[in-house]
């Protein structure tokens, strides 16, 4: 036993316990004693690099000009520094704080409080740790536990991951789990059940199985494989979902398909077309091309540019279609705005508009204006006051009625 060891270069040695420091030079091996095979250093390990411990190692602190292999367990009271190289752990690896220039290996699991790793990190078992900063990549089979994860690159965890904040660079897979903030350069997909409280991803999103969450902000394009449960979504692209959607508001640049229910208690803005096998349910619904459910069902208004296609109808206080637009269903509203050339079926409402050139089938209001070279195949109720302008074509006479048909 001495205070202190130093070894030359390109030698092999066998330890137990160290009262001091460890310094050993470049392609050193050390050997343990004991079963598992341990070496015990009560002071720091300075390292020249390209040195393998053949044993777990334990120690206050750990620093190396250059590679270093550790066969067992790695277990540092304190910080580990690697300058010029990589650091790989065939067992399980603890330390308050590690920052290694080139790559991090563990085979097992890493306890950590801080890492910092230049290049990659990749650990095969669970990962525990305060905050993690990888300028390359990232990859773990196990579970991740995390108040920070920064990646400059990818990040790819087969199992759950529990954090507050991602901020990753380029692509992001995780297993599910339970993350805050979601800031992704590239794609997000989620393998499992996520709760969030806010995805931000300038390309792509997947989601699997149930999520619920606040905020989702996707430049692309957001595919959800099961249930969604949010609060505001805005899409550049188009969204996609294989199960229900639940929230407050959505805001689409391109398209939204969803096998299921849409339920929302704020406002649809969509700006190419929505596709729902169910029933779509709002306070307002905005879409620039065509919409087409089971149902349709707004507490206010429902303004559609194209065309509306839906087998149990449209209900809301205000329903506009756009000019040589189609409404295949009825319509059930307070204010019903039927635009030029429009071609319609049903209508029942307080105030209906036709504007020149639209085709209805039956019309029913209290208020009715039926514009030039309107067409109605078949009844023309009212109950109030009927205006119609010139060359209007009526399949049976108009007729003033005290009530209308339900």
């Amino acid at each position: 036993m001495t205070s202190k060891i130093t070894t030359p270069s390109h030698t092999t040695l066998t330890l137990d316990t160290v009262d001091g420091d460890l310094e050993i030079g470049r392609h050193v091996t050390v050997k343990g004693t004991g079963s598992p095979p341990t070496v015990k250093v009560n002071g720091t390990v300075y390292c020249e690099g390209h040195d393998t411990f053949e044993c777990t190692l334990t120690a206050e602190e750990l620093q190396a000009e250059d590679s270093v292999t550790v066969q067992g367990d790695l277990e540092v009271e304190g910080d580990v520094e690697i300058e010029d190289g990589r650091l790989t752990v065939y067992g399980n690896m603890i330390a308050e704080s590690v920052d290694v220039d080139s790559a991090i290996y563990v085979s097992k699991n890493l306890e950590v409080t801080e890492i910092e790793v230049g290049g990659s990190l990749k650990v095969d078992g669970n990962t525990k740790t305060e905050n993690i900063e990888v300028g390359g990549s990232f990859e773990a089979k196990g579970e991740v536990t995390a108040d920070s994860i920064e990646v400059g690159g990818s990040l790819s965890v087969d199992a759950k991951v529990e954090a507050d904040n991602i901020d990753i660079g380029g692509t992001a897979r995780v297993g599910g789990g339970r993350i805050q903030h979601i800031d992704v350069g590239g794609t997000f997909e989620s393998k499992g059940s996520l709760e969030f409280e806010d995805i931000d991803v300038g390309g792509a999103v997947t989601l699997t199985e149930k999520n619920k969450g606040d905020d989702i902000e996707v430049g692309g394009w957001l595919k959800v494989q099961g249930e969604l449960e949010f609060k505001q979504i805005e899409v550049g692209g188009k969204v996609e979902s294989k199960g229900p959607m639940q929230g407050q508001e959505i805001e689409v640049g391109g398209s939204v398909d969803v096998d299921g229910s849409l339920r929302l208690s704020g406002s649809v803005e969509v700006g190419g077309r929505i596709d729902v096998s169910g029933e779509v349910t709002a306070q307002d619904i905005e879409v620039g091309g065509t919409l087409r459910a089971k149902k349709v069902s707004a507490e206010e208004t429902v303004e559609v540019g194209g065309s509306i296609n839906t087998g149990q109808g449209v209900y809301a206080r205000s329903v506009e279609i756009g000019n040589r637009g189609t409404i295949q269903g009825p319509v059930r509203a307070d204010e019903i705005k039927i635009g030029r050339g429009a071609c319609v079926e049903n209508l029942y409402g307080k105030e209906i508009l036709l504007e020149s050139g639209a085709t209805a089938e039956n019309v029913y209001g209290e208020y009715v204006t039926i514009e030039s070279h309107c067409r109605i195949n078949g009844e023309t109720q009212y109950i109030t006051e009927l205006r119609e302008e010139r060359d209007v074509t009526f399949g049976k006479p108009p007729q003033k009625v005290t009530s209308l048909p339900s």
